[in-house]
């Protein structure tokens, strides 16, 4: 069997529209850069393929008959088979680029999107680069602050307060000092916020603060 050319890119694409998935195919076989080694019409199919094959990158649906590219992609991330999930799709709606990089898609594009875009695209995300269409950056920039703010815990003044001096590295006589409150208040005050944010410590305290967004 011949021994797969490391500088070129292998590629499988899955996409249940065949005209579509043949014109992408043979766009990224022109590049003379990309090697599709499989093409599949729905997503069980593909997933199979992928755990045969192991491409560097999936150009995947993202509604396909049988499974469709996000639930393909969750279960090549819950086995960690180490391809790149490249997901086309109609639209392009903020919600649904945020729930495909949040699965752990390498690259979102629409369907509409020109041939060299997707060889561009594909060649990006083999790299280990994040492609997002510009179109939609401010949408998804918006949709991470709207639903960093639905899953914010709700801090009273005094634990934001807490919160801040051990961001910036002090003790909690030092918290208690600068607030002009008893070190047993703000124990208790640090005590609330860990149990808001479910966390056991002062580091994970800050560490996940700033995960949501509580910390500038």
């Amino acid at each position: 069997m011949a021994t797969p050319n490391p500088a070129r890119i292998r590629v499988v694409i899955a996409d249940n529209h065949p005209l579509f998935r043949e014109g992408v195919s043979r766009a990224l076989q022109l590049s003379g850069f990309i090697d599709v080694v499989a093409e599949a019409e729905n997503g069980r199919d593909a997933l199979e393929i992928i755990r045969r094959e192991v491409p560097q990158v999936a150009v995947l649906d993202l509604r396909m008959p049988e499974l469709d590219g996000i639930a393909v992609l969750h279960a090549l991330v819950r086995e960690r088979v180490e391809t790149r999930v490249l997901l086309l799709s109609a639209f392009n709606d903020s919600s649904s680029v945020y729930h495909a990089l949040e699965e752990g898609a390498s690259g979102f594009l629409t369907k509409d999107s020109k041939r060299s875009e997707v060889v561009a695209a594909v060649r990006a995300v083999a790299q280990g680069k994040t492609i997002v269409p510009p179109e939609v950056t401010g949408g998804l920039v918006d949709e991470i602050r709207m639903r960093r703010s639905q899953n914010a815990p709700v801090l009273s003044e005094r634990e934001r307060q807490v919160l801040a001096g051990m961001a910036r590295g002090l003790s909690i006589p030092q918290i208690a000092q600068e607030l002009f409150l008893g070190t047993s208040t703000v124990k208790t005050h640090a005590q609330r916020l860990y149990e808001k944010l479910q966390v056991s410590d002062r580091a994970a305290a800050v560490a996940e603060a700033m995960r949501r967004g509580l910390l500038e």
